[in-house]
């Protein structure tokens, strides 16, 4: 009878057996795929500085929404709308929930614009900017 054990005795002896050629181009492939990974959770978070919408603006997103100060919304100058992000104050660890409706900052050094009410659930209203983290959702 038959184990499962076969197979995998079976599956080592192939690889053991392999030209190191072959294996050299396995542990490449593996090395591709590890550093294709890291890309794309490096694209997944991303570190900057955030600002905020003052509380007299009035007009409309780039999205072709009147801007809402009390919705949870932010800016960003690439990502698609309807974009969930996570942002989280580095210096509080409070985080938020937004979802980008702008385009923007066009401010050198900034990665996001938030709304009144995202820079209030950061606590970040009395100092203006904040260092942030954001992890699209």
């Amino acid at each position: 009878m038959r184990g499962p054990w076969v197979g995998a005795l079976a599956l080592a002896a192939a690889t053991m057996s392999a030209p190191a050629s072959a294996q050299a181009v396995s542990a490449q492939a593996v090395s591709a795929q590890a550093v294709k990974d890291s890309a794309q959770s490096q694209r997944q978070q991303f570190s900057g500085i955030a600002a905020y919408y003052d509380k007299g603006y009035k007009g409309k997103t780039a999205a072709g929404e009147r801007y809402d100060p009390d919705k949870f919304t932010a800016a960003h100058k690439t990502l698609p709308f309807g974009t969930r992000l996570c942002v989280t104050d580095k210096r509080s660890g409070r985080s938020v929930e937004v979802v980008v409706n702008d385009r923007g900052p066009f401010t050198k050094g900034r990665v996001l614009d938030l709304s009144l009410a995202a820079a209030k659930q950061l606590g970040m209203t009395d100092h203006g900017l904040t260092d942030v983290t954001a992890n699209i959702q």
